[in-house]
Order: structure tokens, then C-alpha cells, then sequence
């Protein structure tokens, strides 16, 4: 069974486009906010710390650098999921203002929901992501 990991602002839309990707990373610059791109092959909800790829973009006033490395990581982690995020740090902290993915697996083998029975007919539920059955590094390959 394959399904669509739908995290981030445009997770329910079809992948953005290079030039859709551009346009959001122009709004981003526009208001003046820190953009980074992050990566990883263990797309659990809960799992909100990504690997950065570089540094965060705080100067760049151009979206085509940081479109190129959007690509970069692309190219090193073309069967990882890819996100970028953008931070507003105008209330002297940084917040989250925009975040979504840029890059998929080829397949992404979704999550299996497990049911636990515990005391008091009381039932407990967890998913369990099943890229996570194989080490970090062969997951999608």
C-alpha cells in the first residue's frame, strides 16, 4: 500500500512546480524571513527535526539561490523528503510561518496504525511508520 505524506502548507495539493517553488520562496523573501532546507527519510509527524541541508538563509534576497539549493540537496538526497521552512524572527523569537515539501521518494510506503488494548476496555493507538523497518540511510533505495 502506498500513501502521500501530507505535511506542510500545500501537502494536499499536487508537488509544486520548480517555478510554483520560486514563487512561494519570492513571498517568503518578501517578508523578510529566514528560509532553510531540511531533509530526511523518517517522515513521521512527530518527527519535526529534520537534517538542515547548509545554513539557514537569513541574506539571500534572491529566490534562484535558494532554488539552487533546493537542487543540490535534490541531487544528494533525491529519495528523501525534502521541505523548506520559513521563519519570521519580527517578535524578537523565530517562528514558523511557511513550510512544505519540495521533494518525494519515488515511493512512499505511508504508515500502519497499531491498536493497543489496555485496562478498562481503554484502546491506545500509534503509528508506525514503515520506512522506519530499515536503518536510516537505506530506507528508499
Amino acid at each position: 500500500m502506498s500513501m502521500r505524506i501530507t505535511q506542510g502548507t500545500f501537502s494536499f495539493l499536487p508537488d509544486l512546480s520548480d517555478e510554483q517553488i520560486t514563487h512561494q520562496l519570492k513571498y517568503c523573501i518578501d517578508n523578510d524571513w529566514a528560509v532553510n532546507v531540511e531533509y530526511t527519510d523518517d517522515p513521521h509527524p512527530r518527527n519535526t527535526y529534520w537534517e538542515m541541508w547548509g545554513l539557514p538563509m537569513f541574506d539571500l534576497k534572491d529566490p534562484a539561490g535558494i532554488l539552487y539549493e533546493v537542487n543540490q540537496c535534490r541531487k544528494a538526497f533525491g529519495n528523501h523528503y525534502i521541505r523548506v521552512s520559513a521563519f519570521d524572527a519580527s517578535s524578537g523569537v523565530e517562528s514558523l510561518r511557511l513550510s512544505f515539501i519540495v521533494n518525494r521518494p519515488a515511493e512512499e510506503p505511508g504508515f500502519r496504525l497499531d491498536r493497543t488494548d489496555t485496562a478498562g476496555r481503554n484502546v491506545r493507538y500509534s503509528l508506525h511508520t514503515y520506512s522506519a523497518d530499515k536503518p536510516s540511510g537505506e530506507r528508499y533505495s
